[in-house]
């Protein structure tokens, strides 16, 4: 019998990628004909680098009418008449939304899900203790409809990856800049405070790449990050003009010689995308966060209080042990990759 399913996975930009790995194992199942994805309107761009055949709906839950945007969706949906639903969000309202929609549904167990009330609506899928990335947490919930109920071994940790090709304009002068030199795109953003490094250490290491002839591209996301990297520029390299849209972002990166990048979505998108990336860790932790392909690289602080997974701290100190020198060791390492 051919199955339609849906994946609720509502956010953010970087748990969506995170995703991509359960995706496609889905979309491998001779059963399932039909794939469909329930986002937030707030990241439904990210969904743009999903496969063309899966369809995407969105919802509104921080617009003005939250209450009528779930009563609109769920009742579409619904004569969706999915078979089973996934839900890799582990929320109470993601577990909500999916046994509205459909009354088999499978999810996170109380070990691993964020809010575990979520766990009583929905089939609760065992883990193995070595199921510690989230992807891989993901594709264990995508196979537990196949799979015997028992967690025997871990799931292989399968990197997430973007093969989709966009036709997208980068801004005047960019692409030629990056043909011309090797380019390294420092992202400054940190999704929140305690993510991000310290602009003396940024300066350092874009001084250390244009010592080499290597190119800084200043990578900001909205206007606190883009005062950030306006800021940050003044000591030399390419500072993006405006704010990049989804198509543009993933042809910046497949132009890219290197990535560097907080825990944020667009450390995610590079990996996804093949770039090799280098990415600093402390409040948040790096073995069930990180992208674990091949061209990654990583700096640890590794404080004494840390991993906190605090968005604000009284005595921050892990970025600050973040040192610019190895920043630029795991880029001089990109070549042996």
């Amino acid at each position: 019998m051919k199955m339609k399913v849906l994946i609720v996975k509502l956010s953010a930009f970087g748990d969506i990628i995170h995703a991509l790995p359960a995706l496609d194992a889905i979309l491998a199942r001779p059963e399932v004909q039909e794939v469909h994805w329930l986002v937030d309107a707030r990241f439904a761009f990210v969904t743009e680098v999903l496969p063309k055949q899966v369809k995407v709906h969105q919802i509104a839950l921080k617009g003005k009418t939250p209450l009528q945007a779930i009563q609109n969706t769920v009742k579409k949906l619904r004569k969706e008449q999915f078979d089973l639903v996934f839900d890799l969000q582990g929320l109470i309202k993601s577990a909500v939304l999916a046994r509205l929609i459909c009354p088999r549904v499978y999810g996170f167990d109380r070990t691993k899900i964020r809010e575990k009330p979520a766990s009583w609506l929905q089939t609760s899928v065992p883990f193995h203790p070595n199921d510690i990335n989230i992807a891989q947490q993901c594709l264990r919930i995508a196979q537990a409809p196949w799979s015997k109920g028992t967690a025997i071994q871990a799931v292989d940790y399968i990197a997430p990856h973007i093969s989709r090709e966009f036709e997208a304009v980068l801004p005047q002068g960019l692409e030629q800049a990056m043909l011309q030199q090797k380019a390294v795109i420092l992202n400054v953003g940190g999704s929140f405070a305690t993510k991000e490094l310290p602009d003396n250490t940024w300066k350092q290491v874009a001084k250390a790449l244009l010592d080499k002839d290597m190119l800084p591209v200043w990578c900001w996301g909205n206007a606190a990050e883009q005062a950030k990297a306006t800021r940050l520029a003044s000591c030399g390299g390419f500072l993006l003009p405006q704010r990049l849209d989804m198509p543009q972002l993933c042809n910046m990166f497949r132009l890219a010689y290197a990535t560097v990048a907080a825990d944020t979505g667009i450390l995610h998108l590079a990996s996804a995308l093949g770039t090799p990336t280098i990415s600093f860790w402390g409040p948040t932790p790096r073995q069930r966060n990180a992208p674990h392909a091949k061209t990654d690289q990583y700096v640890e602080s590794n404080p004494h209080c840390g991993p906190c997974i605090q968005k604000t701290c009284a005595n921050f100190i892990c970025m600050d042990m973040i040192q610019a020198a190895k920043i630029m060791q795991c880029i001089e390492n990109v070549r042996f990759l």
